[in-house]
C-alpha cells in the first residue's frame, strides 16, 4: 500500500504509483485534448485520477504569461465545481501567490510551482500560512545555470537540497514536499533519459518524486511520433520510471495510466 500526505489529507493506493490527471484551463497547452474546464476535470475524476492538476498558464516552449486575474478567472470555477462533488486532492499549477491564495480559499491542496518558489517571493508565505503540499520542479531556465559535463541526477538533487534547506529555514513541514525533476525543461535528450531511469537516486529517495513525461518531446524523440501519437511511448516511460522509484505520474491519459499501474502492481 502506497500512501502520501497531501495537505491535510492522506491518500493511499494499492497501485505502485499515484496518477495525477492534467486539466489545462488554457487555450495554448501543447496537447489540445488536455485543454478544458469543469467537464474535463470531471472526466479525469470519473476515470479514476488520484489527484487533479489544474493550470491556466502553459509552460510549453515559447509560452505567453497569463495574468493572475486571468488565471483566477479560469481556475477558481473548476475548483468550486469539483468541491461541490468531490474531496479529491487538487493541485494548482501556478507561479503566482495571488492565484494560489485564491485557490486555497476554494479548497486546493497542492502548490505546483514550476519555478520552485523563485518567481514569486510571497509564495513562501503561502506555504507558511496554509497546510498545503508543494511540488518543487527543477528547470534550467538560463544557459548559465548549467554546468559543463553535468551529472544531471546530482545537479537536480543539489538544486532540490538547496530548496529544501530554504523550506526548513522557513519552518515548512518537509513531509509535504514532492519533487519533479522537470523532464524537458532545459535538458538534453540524454539528461531526460538519465532522470527517467533514476528517480530513486534523486535526493537519495528521501522525498516522493513526480514524473511528468506525458507526450513530451523526449517521448517523441524516442518513438519518432507526434504529440497525438505518443501515448504508448508515454506509458512505457512511466512504467519504467515507477519501477525505478517514481511515486506520482502526471498524465493526460488517466484511465490508460491506471491500467498500466494495475498491471504493474502484479509484477513488482
Amino acid at each position: 500500500m502506497l500512501s502520501l500526505q497531501i495537505g491535510t489529507k492522506k491518500i493511499t493506493t494499492e497501485r505502485p504509483s499515484f496518477v495525477m490527471g492534467i486539466c489545462n484551463a488554457t487555450s495554448d497547452s501543447f496537447y489540445k485534448k488536455s485543454r478544458g474546464g469543469i467537464k474535463k476535470a470531471f472526466e479525469l475524476i470519473e476515470q479514476g485520477a488520484d489527484i487533479i492538476d489544474i493550470g491556466a498558464e502553459s509552460t510549453r516552449p515559447g509560452f505567453s504569461e497569463i495574468s493572475s486575474e486571468e488565471q483566477i478567472k479560469k481556475i477558481i470555477p473548476i475548483i468550486r465545481a469539483i468541491r461541490k462533488k468531490s474531496d479529491i486532492p487538487i493541485s494548482v499549477d501556478t507561479r503566482s501567490s495571488v492565484v494560489m491564495s485564491a485557490a486555497i480559499n476554494e479548497g486546493a491542496d497542492i502548490l505546483n510551482d514550476v519555478s520552485s518558489l523563485s518567481s514569486d517571493k510571497k509564495m513562501i508565505d503561502i506555504l507558511q500560512n496554509n497546510e498545503v503540499s508543494v511540488i518543487l520542479m527543477h528547470g534550467f531556465m538560463q544557459n548559465e545555470d548549467k554546468k559543463s559535463s553535468v551529472d544531471i541526477v546530482k545537479e537536480v538533487s543539489d538544486f532540490f537540497y538547496k530548496k529544501i534547506e530554504f523550506l526548513k529555514e522557513n519552518d515548512i513541514d518537509l513531509s509535504k514536499v514532492i519533487l519533479d525533476p522537470g523532464i524537458g525543461f532545459g535538458k538534453t535528450f540524454e539528461e531526460n533519459i538519465e532522470l527517467i531511469k533514476n528517480p530513486q537516486k534523486i535526493c537519495n529517495n528521501e522525498f516522493p518524486v513526480l514524473m511528468a513525461l506525458s507526450r513530451k518531446r523526449c517521448i517523441g524523440a524516442m518513438t519518432n511520433k507526434e504529440v497525438e501519437d505518443r501515448l504508448v511511448g508515454t506509458i512505457s516511460a512511466n512504467v519504467f520510471s515507477v519501477i525505478n522509484g517514481a511515486k506520482i505520474i502526471r498524465v493526460h491519459d488517466v484511465w490508460q495510466a491506471i491500467d498500466s499501474m494495475n498491471v504493474l502492481k502484479y509484477m513488482l
